[in-house]
């Protein structure tokens, strides 16, 4: 497990571009849950995503053999009485097996937080949820400075933890005049704890020898099952389905369930984590915008000082 490359000017790109990407995610999430049922909903994105990737995999290796039959199909035939690959299938390694659980234990981590931030944001307002949400970066920081190369805490990012952390400390003090839902607040903290577990799966497990096309395919499958099975537990599947709230199923499947998280995880495996992870404290900023313009969700000014601190630890943390 090698040393991951420090933040540069187009990893940087990249994120801003995913922070926005997921906070404008959020915002879609609090729409379409007026049409579908929270957990029914995160089991058809899953579920939808996972064809897109499926589809998108398949296309991309029929790309690969033809133009490996093209290039060497006619001059380099392969020999006869060639050992089969059949004879020892790479699933039934003890490697491979490792790598298939670890595959498993990441796909229920993925269903643990999109159960948890659906129903979140279900209960409360976007910017609340997605503010506790994106403290995932303090978690995996922490982690990161025990368990991952190259990583320890200096001073500057320290400082920027706790600034970062301060910032959703204070957002979840507030109350919103005792409307705020507690139930609510606790869903997104442990959907944040789940997601910086996949983190880590895909970086100090043998997960880390796969592809993120791979991971991410784990990942939905076995959420897209999950939830589906266990919709029915969470209230009707149907509340009252429109075009709109079907747009929004398909945006998260397409833009984010797959293509948006399949970028998550490539960034993750070239640059240090605790860098790629910092800039997901964009996604609240740019949620709670989002939310005021789109859905008329009152921002306190209490609300301002957090995203104010969660926007100062960014820099820190990403600091040289």
């Amino acid at each position: 497990m090698g040393e991951k490359r420090a933040m540069d000017g187009l990893g940087a790109a990249m994120l801003i571009g995913f922070s926005g990407l997921m906070g404008l995610n959020q915002v879609v999430i609090k729409v379409t849950n007026g049409g579908f049922g929270p957990v029914f909903q995160a089991g058809l994105r899953s579920l939808i995503g996972l064809g897109v990737l499926l589809a998108w995999m398949a296309w991309t290796a029929g790309r690969r053999r033809a133009t490996h039959a093209a290039n060497n199909g006619a001059t380099n035939p392969a020999p006869t009485g060639a050992p089969s690959t059949a004879a020892h299938p790479a699933g039934r390694s003890p490697w491979h097996q490792s790598v298939h659980l670890w595959g498993l234990v990441a796909g229920l981590l993925f269903t643990l937080e999109f159960v948890c931030l659906y129903i979140a944001l279900d209960l409360s307002s976007v910017s609340r949820v997605t503010i506790i949400f994106n403290s995932m970066p303090v978690w995996l920081a922490l982690a990161g400075h025990l368990l991952l190369p190259g990583e320890r805490l200096s001073r500057a990012r320290t400082l920027g933890l706790v600034l970062a952390m301060a910032g959703v400390i204070l957002a979840v003090l507030h109350r919103n005049g005792g409307t705020a839902s507690l139930l609510g607040d606790a869903l997104a903290l442990l959907s944040t704890l789940a997601w910086a577990g996949i983190a880590l799966c895909a970086r100090i497990t043998p997960l880390a020898t796969v592809p993120p096309l791979h991971q991410l395919a784990y990942q939905l499958a076995t959420s897209a099952v999950v939830l589906l099975a266990i919709s029915p537990l969470f209230g009707p599947l149907l509340r009252d389905p429109s075009a709109l709230h079907v747009a929004g199923v398909l945006f998260q499947a397409v833009a984010v369930a797959s293509l948006g998280y399949l970028l998550w995880l490539w960034l993750i495996s070239i640059y240090r984590a605790n860098a790629v992870a910092s800039f997901s404290f964009l996604s609240p900023v740019i949620a709670a915008l989002l939310g005021w313009l789109l859905l008329a969700e009152v921002i306190y000014p209490q609300i301002w000082g957090a995203l104010a601190l969660v926007a100062t630890g960014i820099l820190l943390i990403n600091r040289k």
